[in-house]
């Protein structure tokens, strides 16, 4: 009996606005989609959020004994600014700005992103599709709706008719707008907009002579739309309806929302069962964001290298904080919430360590206690099935320690353990933590994944030097050695020591 039959999952589907039981697509098999980054920047610790929830998410089926294909995209072209349909491709930007290929800003912002995602000992995905390789079925969509007369095109570029959808479908379903509102709201259309109507989005967009990135199509030199990515690759990886497809709330118009249109309008089918979304981050009760100077980067936590952090705080203290709260709920950073946490962390992995030595003799066992061990991982389960909560997850798990505590200090005598029942609580205790989420020891945390860190913050040095921005350089250098880790700069590199 796989584990998933005993305790099934329900999911709060933003499609539907309610809490359902989770049926796959195919038995035993579930689909995952998670909107990626796009690289052209550092990820931002939001962005950050919403992987860490889906790594959970992921850990957890697999752990209940489905097999799973988590595809994650990366966004490589086609994200214009404001991610409207006008203004200048972010990466295209970025590569003029620092005057390198595009490809370069790509390969760059990739691998920071990957190496950030180690830190947090997240899982890579089965699949990781870029939009820049599948230019080709993007173009194919297009002309199929086209053929739909779902689309138009006009000098080059071809945009999805939304009031044309909207004759035989609901567009808007997602996030519970309607057409009529979304013509109202916003800015008009002028003399130079060549679409239909304001709530158009384009689908394929002419590029101008200056424009970097661009392909051959039927419709001239162009590049694709933002949207039509996700719909092409998860679809392509997934099938026509899979199972779970998500990002952060952000993205659930209209990003999410034209794909749903994008979908049905070739396939006439819905092409996600599940949507879920994760939710924004505040601190100290702001939303986090650029403009107020509050935004955190991950290193910057790693580092305590912020005006608002008062010092560092490792990556699993981070990764526990914010499994603390519910995805789907306001997460607000502030420095006496990281320092509990840390508490937290550092309380559940002594419990971890000690549970490893610790045994049952059964010679005399208590069943009232047996089945409170029993009622106490039912309880762990039973939570982590309801939406994936992990913050009631970790509730039950220090109940769990409090067990394991009193074990260690002869408050429980061994004698009153079955072998069954402390067999059965020590895997499940020791399992939820690690493999569902995702949390390491810190002799295996940070020993091993501290150099990942400083490794890290050298290759940030480092670009800050090769940008003659030394202020940022030393004081990487000066808050390194704040925390006992030397630099030392020679002819091959640099290298760190542990003071």
């Amino acid at each position: 009996m796989k584990l998933f039959d005993k305790y099934p999952v329900w999911i709060s589907n933003s499609l539907s606005n309610k809490k359902e039981k989770f049926v796959p697509v195919h038995a035993g098999n579930v689909g995952i989609y998670v909107c990626g980054p796009t690289v052209y920047q550092d990820v931002h610790l939001g962005n950050m959020r919403t992987f860490l929830s889906f790594d959970v998410i992921t850990r957890y089926f697999r752990h209940l004994g489905y097999k799973v294909r988590y595809v994650r995209n990366i966004t490589d072209v086609g994200h214009l600014v404001g991610d409207a349909d006008e203004g200048e491709d972010k990466i295209s930007k970025r590569a003029r700005l620092e005057q390198l290929e595009p490809m370069e800003i790509v390969q760059k912002y990739t691998m920071d992103f990957h190496q950030v995602s180690q830190v947090f000992n997240m899982l890579p995905p089965d699949i990781e599709p870029s939009a820049t390789g599948h230019i080709l079925e993007q173009i194919e969509h297009t002309q199929k709706l086209l053929e739909k007369g779902l689309a138009y095109e006009v000098n080059g570029s071809v945009y999805f008719d939304v009031k044309k959808y909207n004759e035989s479908h609901n567009y808007g379903k997602l996030s519970g707008r309607n057409i009529e509102d979304m013509q109202e709201s916003g800015r008009s259309l002028d003399s130079q907009d060549e679409k239909r109507d304001k709530i158009d989005f384009a689908l394929w967009k002419n590029a101008s002579p200056n424009h970097i990135m661009r392909w051959n199509s039927p419709w001239g030199k162009g590049f694709p739309g933002w949207h039509l990515e996700c719909t092409v690759m998860s679809t392509k990886y997934l099938g026509e309806t899979f199972d779970i497809h998500g990002g952060g709330l952000d993205l659930k118009f209209p990003h999410h929302e034209c794909e749903i249109a994008q979908s049905v309008g070739v396939t006439e089918k819905d092409p996600v069962n599940y949507w879920i979304h994760s939710n924004m981050l505040t601190v100290n009760g702001q939303k986090m964001s650029k403009s107020l100077g509050n935004s955190f980067l991950p290193h910057e936590l790693f580092s305590g290298n912020h005006p608002l952090l008062e010092r560092a705080f490792s990556p699993m203290t981070v990764r526990f904080f914010m499994l603390q709260s519910h995805y789907s709920s306001t997460l607000d950073f502030s420095n006496e919430a990281l320092s509990a946490a840390e508490k937290g962390f550092k309380r559940l992995m002594n419990g971890y360590k000690t549970i490893e030595n610790l045994n049952a003799t059964g010679n005399s066992p208590d069943s009232e206690l047996s089945n409170k061990f029993k009622e106490l991982i039912d309880s762990l389960y039973t939570n982590m099935s309801d939406d994936f909560n992990t913050a009631k997850a970790l509730a039950i798990l220090f109940e769990m320690t409090t067990l394991v505590n009193d074990l260690y200090g002869k408050k429980i005598s061994p004698k009153e353990l079955d072998n069954e029942s402390w067999g059965n609580f020590k895997t499940a205790y020791k399992s939820m933590i690690t493999d569902v989420l995702g949390l390491l020891p810190e002799e295996e945390g940070n020993q091993s994944r501290l150099g990942e860190v400083v490794d890290l913050l050298i290759k940030i040095r480092k670009e800050a030097k090769e940008a003659r921005d030394f202020k940022r350089s030393d004081q990487i250098r000066d808050e390194l050695k704040s925390l006992g880790v030397s630099l030392m700069d020679g002819k091959d590199g640099t290298t760190y020591s542990f003071d």
